[in-house]
Formats: structure tokens, C-alpha cells, sequence
């Protein structure tokens, strides 16, 4: 089956051919599958607790996404659920779950159960797990599958997460897999002194994954990496200060002047891999760009920016970048090539059209790209992807813009 060139790059794919794996016996072929995503994509992406890599290695996802989307299951992207939720890319459980660093003897409460497929990868490394989901038919369908596949430490609940479980109290550890705007204070009342918790806090589009210990009443706070997650349904959202403007929707730092973080993230953008900020003041915009850089066909490169947009209202996206490759050839597959990618998604998040500009071959200078999109009616948000997606050599960005066309 055809796949468009950037297929697997637009949501933080693996940028692995795999698809025929998973056509063959399943069994057999999601093992293999499960075996390439730790090597490629987890291993490859700084995980390196061997504790979490053979628990994310030995988690059978596939039992966690609807059917339809079960090959697809170690790509390492979200993938919808209903409810308006995803599960979570397998590198960015990884990533929780490594900085969580979960002991054998921990009780840990995780708010946003969604798949259940976070807490499948904790039940092996902890004593107990405690799960709360507020959407009522993915909450009751997590706690089927769980129970199912023999989760038995596993203890699942519907209900308001940000309340916290206060009868299980207090806890060693705390995930959270949705988005606040502010840490909820029942979650810090119910957590240990010198206790851990991660979660992705701030704006619906900029959020930044902080983890935090606890000390007394307070939290000392580390800012991990700008991400993009789910935000929490119902009135917790509602509520937020901020909210998009999805009728004149934006890029942050789309000439990437502003300085990265101490972690080397640029601001406003997820999900780098094989990204190097770069300083030059001949560049197209400013004095910064961004480049990635692959000498083994597959590995994944990419960052990703999301944004809303009020698809009722705007009827075209005009996207312009700056770009330059040099000795740029193809990765394992045909559809392995660096380009602009932009996907859009409606209001369950179920992906409505997939865009790019490109492919961008060989060795070019810096030229600007131009395209606009139609925006299918409905939509609102989407994702802007940049990277080599699995190619061999070098590409540059620089300049990138949206401008809504009424």
C-alpha cells in the first residue's frame, strides 16, 4: 500500500519500514516490531534504564489501540482512542517513565489512564499502580484490557484525576498524562515528602514537561523538554487562563533566535531528534537556524510544532520556510526523504488531512518554499513537522511561517 513521502514523520514516527512486519503472523511480527522500536527508536533516543526498556520492550500495545490502528502500533506516534484522547508515543512513556524512575517497593498514582497503556509499562516496575480516567468509556475499557492481560497491580478508577485517590494516599510517585495549566494542589498534598512527580504543564500548545520532588509543602521544579500533550476533558480545561486563538493561528519561534534550553531544546517545539541549533549570520532570518543530520538510513530526526486553527472559519494555511540540503539521499524506504509536513485534525483528534512540501533532495542553498493547503472544514488543530525523517545527509530550516487565508 502507498504511503506519502512523510508519513511516518509526521507524528514522531519511528521512520522505520515495519508495516510489512506487522502484515505477517501477528505474533511472531509484533515481537520483531516491539524489538526494533527499543533498539531504534528508545535506545536511540537516550533511554537507558534497562528496567524500562524491557518493560516498554515486553508491553503488547497493539492490545491497547483500537483495531483498525493496530498496525500502526510501534510506529512511535499517539494514536486515537475516542474520547478526544491519544495514546501516547512510545518514547514519550519511555521518557516519563525513566525520569519517574519507579522502584519495586513504590505505590504510583497516575492521572489519565486513557489506553492504559502507561500504567501496563509501570505495573512491572512498581508495587502497585493507581490509574484515574475521567472519560467514563475509556476508563471502563482500560480496566477491561488490563484486566485481561493479567494486570493485577494495576487498580483503575473513573473519575476527577486532579482530585486525586486520597484513600490510597499518600504516594511515592506521580504521573501525570494530561495536561493542567498549574499543578493541582491535591496532587502535591498527596504525594510523599521527597516524592516524585512529572507532569506537562502551561499553555494547550506550549507545554513544558517538568519534574518535580517535593520538599515539605513546596516543589522543586526541573524543566525536562517542550511537549505536546492531550489536555484534561471537562471542567479543568474550561478553566485555563490562556487559551488558543484558533482563528489566527501561529508558530513560536519559527526563526529559532531564541535561545535553547540548558537541555539543548529549542523553545516552542517537541519531540527533537537529531537536531543542532546552529549560529550564523548569513542565515535566512536573524542569526540561527536548525539542521539534522543522519549518517544511518532510519534513524529518526524530526520537531514537531502544534497550533490551533478554527477550520470553520479559515479555509486556506499558507506555509513558508527557508531550506537547504546538502548531499541528502534516501533512508531505508521510499518514503524516507526530509520535507514540511502539516497535518490536520478535528475535535477528537482523528487526523483529516495529511500535507507536505517537499521531498527536498541532493544538495541545494537555501531557497524558500511555498505551498498553501486547503483546510478541511472541521478542523481544529494541527502539526507541523520538520526533520530528515529517516534520510541520509543534511537539512536546514530556517524562517518558518503560517498565515491563514480567510
Amino acid at each position: 500500500m502507498y504511503r506519502s513521502p512523510t508519513l511516518l514523520a509526521l507524528a514522531c514516527s519511528i521512520a522505520m519500514s515495519i508495516s510489512s512486519l506487522l502484515l505477517a503472523q501477528p505474533g511472531d511480527a509484533y515481537a520483531i516490531a516491539r524489538a526494533r522500536l527499543v533498539e531504534t527508536v528508545l535506545k536511540g533516543g537516550g533511554i537507558t534504564n534497562p528496567r524500562v526498556l524491557n518493560a516498554v520492550g515486553s508491553t503488547l500495545r497493539h492490545e491497547f489501540v483500537p483495531p483498525e490502528l493496530r498496525q500502526q502500533s510501534y510506529f512511535d506516534k499517539a494514536l486515537p482512542i475516542g474520547g478526544s484522547q491519544t495514546i501516547s508515543s512510545p518514547y514519550i512513556v519511555a521518557v516519563m517513565t525513566q525520569e519517574l524512575d519507579p522502584q519495586p517497593d513504590e505505590k504510583v498514582l497516575e492521572i489519565g489512564t486513557g489506553s492504559g497503556y502507561q500504567a501496563a509499562v509501570l505495573s512491572p516496575l512498581v508495587k502497585d499502580v493507581y490509574s484515574i480516567e475521567i472519560v467514563p468509556e475509556l476508563g471502563e475499557k482500560a480496566a477491561k484490557v488490563l484486566k485481561k492481560l493479567g494486570y493485577a497491580n494495576v487498580h483503575t478508577k473513573v473519575g476527577d484525576g486532579y482530585l486525586g485517590w486520597p484513600e490510597f494516599a499518600p504516594f511515592d510517585k506521580i504521573i501525570v498524562t494530561c495536561s493542567p495549566e498549574n499543578v493541582p494542589q491535591p496532587l502535591v498534598d498527596q504525594l510523599v515528602d521527597g516524592g516524585l512527580m512529572i507532569i506537562p504543564v502551561g499553555e494547550r500548545y506550549q507545554q513544558t514537561l517538568m519534574l518535580m520532588r517535593k520538599k515539605g509543602q513546596t516543589l522543586e521544579k526541573e524543566a525536562l523538554r517542550p511537549t505536546l500533550f492531550v489536555p484534561m476533558t471537562g471542567a479543568a480545561e474550561d478553566a485555563r487562563k490562556v487559551h488558543a486563538d484558533a482563528k489566527n493561528p501561529k508558530l513560536i519561534n519559527g526563526d529559532f533566535e531564541e535561545t535553547p534550553l540548558s537541555t539543548g531544546d529549542v523553545p516552542g517545539w517537541y519531540y527533537q531528534r537529531g537536531m543542532i541549533w546552529n549560529s550564523d549570520k548569513k542565515s535566512p532570518s536573524g542569526g540561527h537556524y536548525v539542521s539534522f543530520t543522519n549518517d544511518v538510513a532510519g534513524t529518526p530526526t524530526t520537531l514537531l510544532q502544534g497550533f490551533a486553527i478554527d477550520g470553520d472559519t479559515i479555509r486556506k494555511l499558507r506555509v513558508t520556510a527557508n531550506v537547504r540540503t546538502q548531499n541528502v539521499t534516501m533512508g531505508q524506504a521510499s518514503d524516507e526523504w526530509p520535507a514540511i509536513t502539516l497535518q490536520f485534525f478535528d475535535e477528537k483528534r482523528e487526523r483529516l488531512a495529511l500535507n507536505w512540501i517537499g521531498p527536498f533532495k541532493g544538495t541545494q542553498g537555501w531557497s524558500e518554499k511555498v505551498k498553501e493547503f486547503d483546510v478541511p472544514v472541521g478542523t481544529k488543530e494541527a502539526i507541523l513537522s520538520i526533520g530528515l525523517f529517516g534520510a541520509l545527509g543534511k537539512v536546514s530550516y530556517d524562517n518558518i511561517k503560517i498565515s491563514a487565508i480567510r
